[in-house]
């Protein structure tokens, strides 16, 4: 009995050993599914307790693989991302929405899909929908959920700001004497002159209608007065007939039938110029009115255009303003509707020591008067516990923002000394949207024509944009150009072709040598491509 009640305990034992491994097993599955899928879609959300506002301004984390959608109220959109893998880091810096494009195919990774990509360099990085694996995958861009990037690609506007942050920032309230206040509402000023342009076009569409009734006129009046100028030239041709024939005819009988026929037609000029004069002077104020209505309506459109010119210039002013004050460089710049249109040097306190990278951003907040500005500080991931931040990543999206960014940024602001004609020039220029960017870093090599001020953070990996750097002859439009590559012998002379989006799928573009092998190096690639070592890192992605 006691070996029997043994070998039960030992079953018992297994049996329980077993249906604890189990339940491990299957609580492990649950832990790893929810982990896995789950929060994915979870994490996706929208603002619910009021009505969203238009975008200005896109925080991407990168420790935490989220972007967050603000309006001028606070955050409205929110959803995972995947950026750039090591080695093709995604840039962590300052950026703006320069180019949208719903149906995009890379100019650079075999022709690969990207919808709905907004770019933020012209080199290549964009936001567009893509895969996300839930890990860093790209080899630069910011993939975002397919409904996701389609969804906000119908909201954003070009120049919409696009801030990448080594960690989980927010952005917070600002108060500071540096930050520019408008001078005058010029926006009422833009409604006058719009109200001005809209006047004068109704004006020139009057005049143009007005044109047009006195053309009909005139043509009305013209058509039986031209009948009755032909009749009296054939009647007068008819008339000089006779009195060529009258002297040429012998009988008596045909003399007067040709005499007969030149009363007639004497007879019926005078009738007619009997009829004419009166409706010659019946067209001529109709004509005169006509030229007078046609000078009216050049002047109306001249007034047009000008009113048209003066409201387009002024909207043009009202477009957001970008100022970036840089510790490099020591200077002011500031930029507008994509154009440089200031720089100036500038002083800054302690000109040696750190100053970070702030962006204030100037925001009208629905249902309160008068402008504000709010403002993020990039902090370097070698800075922020990496732990800490992490096991509260989720939570910190739903708390308010952290006001401990305040202090650095105003200490970078109590640093800053702006010459008073330029803060005056600039509160001229200020509106809603406009943004004071203060870094320790100058302009990155990306700012340039058609863009806003891009930062690039020189403390972070930048895998993602070195890798797409073609230096001085980047094309908006992203097209490749010819390049003489002279080889190790002078007169070896080989070209780069220009490379369209079916050459780049049949990868048959070849480039060829005059009268030699290949040169010392060259390389040979098996897609029937050859290019120089020195060029590989710029070519070899085609």
């Amino acid at each position: 009995m006691i070996g029997i009640a043994r070998l039960s305990c030992k079953a018992v034992c297994q049996v329980a050993s077993t249906a604890v491994a189990t339940l491990a097993l299957l609580v492990a599955t649950v832990n790893y599914a929810e982990a896995g899928s789950s929060p994915k879609e979870r994490s996706k959300e929208t603002i619910t307790t009021r009505t969203a506002g238009e975008p200005i301004m896109a925080i991407v984390s990168l420790r935490s693989q989220r972007i967050t959608i603000y309006d001028t109220d606070g955050w409205i959109m929110r959803a995972p991302v995947s950026s750039g893998q090591a080695g093709r880091e995604t840039p962590a810096g300052i950026f703006s929405v320069i180019q949208k494009d719903a149906e995009h195919h890379s100019n650079l990774y075999d022709d690969a899909y990207m919808p709905h990509m907004q770019r933020l360099t012209w080199s290549g990085i964009a936001l567009h929908g893509g895969p996300l694996p839930g890990h860093p995958a790209s080899h630069g861009c910011i993939r975002l959920p397919y409904d996701f990037a389609a969804h906000l690609f119908d909201l954003t506007k070009l120049g919409m700001r696009v801030i990448v942050a080594p960690s989980d920032v927010a952005p917070v309230s600002i108060t500071h004497p540096v930050l520019f206040q408008p001078k005058s509402d010029a926006r009422d000023v833009a409604a006058a002159r719009l109200s001005e342009a809209e006047e004068a076009a109704k004006k020139a569409d009057q005049a143009r209608l007005a044109v047009f009734t006195a053309s009909r006129e005139v043509a009305q009046a013209t058509v039986p007065l031209r009948r009755m100028r032909n009749l009296k030239v054939r009647e007068e041709e008819r008339l000089a007939d006779a009195e060529r024939s009258i002297t040429s005819v012998k009988s008596i009988e045909a003399k007067e039938a040709t005499e007969a026929a030149k009363a007639s037609s004497a007879a019926k000029i005078a009738e007619l110029e009997a009829q004419l004069a009166p409706a010659e002077a019946e067209l001529q104020p109709k004509i005169n009115a006509l030229a007078a209505a046609r000078e009216a309506a050049a002047a109306a459109e001249v007034a047009r255009t000008q009113a048209v010119e003066a409201a387009n210039a002024l909207a043009r002013t009202l477009e957001p303003v970008s100022v970036l004050i840089s510790r490099k460089t020591q200077h002011l710049y500031v930029r507008q509707a994509f154009q440089p249109i200031l720089e100036i040097p500038i002083t800054i306190r302690d000109p040696d020591l750190p100053i970070g990278t702030h962006i204030f951003t100037a925001v009208e907040h629905s249902g309160k008067r008068g402008m504000h500005w709010s403002v993020v500080s990039l902090v370097g991931r070698s800075n922020v516990r990496t732990a800490e931040t992490q096991e509260r990543t989720h939570q910190a999206l739903d708390a308010p923002a952290n006001e401990t960014d305040q202090p650095s940024a105003k200490a970078a602001l109590d640093r800053i000394i702006i010459p008073e004609d330029t803060i005056d020039r600039i509160a001229q220029m200020v509106s809603p949207r406009s943004s004071l960017i203060i870094s320790d870093e100058g302009p990155g090599s990306e700012t340039g024509r058609d863009t806003e001020f891009v930062i690039v953070m020189g403390d972070e990996p930048q895998g993602g944009l070195a890798l797409r750097r073609r230096g001085p002859d980047i094309s908006v439009r992203h097209e490749f150009h010819r390049v003489p590559v002279v080889t190790a012998n002078d007169h070896h002379l080989a070209q780069l072709p220009s490379v369209s989006r079916n050459m780049r799928q049949k990868k048959t573009a070849n480039i060829k040598l005059l009268d030699a092998p290949w040169p010392k190096g060259y390389r040979h690639n098996p897609t029937g491509l050859y290019w120089s070592s020195s060029f590989e890192n710029t070519y070899s992605s085609w």
